[in-house]
């Protein structure tokens, strides 16, 4: 099974994938279904979760029915339990960049939200731009979500302050990346060309860097505010086994 995925990853076109995937989930959901692993976005429960990587497959973290990630199962833990994104009154403006498709219904039905997507390429994006050259007002946001986008961007620090204007004073975006947390400095080199060789030093055949922990201190120079939120340590570990989260993994909560 870990080939089969590997091999539809690195070689089916993402937007591919997003459609197919809506065929796929509802097969996959029947198949799996157990006790052993829940999905805290759904609620639904598994005997297993399936694997997902470009490079090396990691076992147990793609749910079989929204196909969320490690990633998107701890931010939506997040703001369920320690913020009001779901429950405020109070109808807020939210940006999402890339949507994924976990979110993308469930936001789309929230009535207190004013929900626009933005990407270059997904087919879930309501306005087509480019991150480094936003078509928006500046302090137009109150919440904006770029997950796993800025490792993809050759000149992040533009996308950054773009970023930045476009988010309110008082504001909350959440800019999850591929981080190595062992690595002080953030390494890139444009001198590797070959996909296979990019898979294997950034982690995917598309990613230009790898981030390390200096990649909160970079957000705090273009203005934010950071709050590096280790909400795994939050939680029981029983509950961390339970949803398949990434132990360790931190949540760059930013504010301007």
């Amino acid at each position: 099974m870990k080939r089969i995925f590997k091999f539809i990853l690195n070689t089916i076109p993402r937007p591919i994938l997003i459609r197919l995937s809506i065929v796929v989930r509802p097969i996959l959901a029947f198949l799996l279904k157990g006790n052993r692993f829940t999905d805290p976005i759904d609620g639904k429960s598994f005997r297993m979760f399936l694997p997902y990587g470009y490079g090396s497959q990691r076992n147990n973290v793609l749910s079989p029915s929204t196909l969320s990630l490690e990633r998107h199962r701890l931010l939506w833990l997040y703001l369920q339990n320690e913020t009001d994104f779901f429950t405020s009154k109070e109808k807020k403006k939210v940006l999402h960049f890339a949507p994924e498709q976990e979110f993308y219904k469930r936001f789309k039905k929230q009535t207190n939200i004013e929900y626009t997507t933005t990407d270059l390429l997904s087919p879930l994006a309501d306005v087509k731009a480019d991150i480094c050259n936003l078509p928006f007002e500046e302090n137009s946001y109150d919440i904006i979500f770029c997950n796993h986008v800025l490792e993809h961007i050759p000149d992040d620090t533009k996308a950054m302050q773009e970023l930045y204007r476009v988010l309110k004073p008082g504001g909350m975006g959440v800019f999850q990346i591929p981080q190595d947390l062992s690595r002080a400095t953030t390494f890139s080199d444009d001198s590797i060309v070959d996909q296979k060789e990019r898979a294997k030093i950034f982690g995917q055949y598309d990613h230009v860097r790898v981030y390390g922990r200096d990649y909160f201190d970079k957000l705090r120079s273009i203005g934010f505010t950071v709050v590096e939120e280790d909400y795994t340590a939050k939680l029981t570990p029983q509950l961390v086994e339970k949803y398949c989260l990434a132990n360790g993994e931190i949540i760059p909560v930013c504010f301007k």
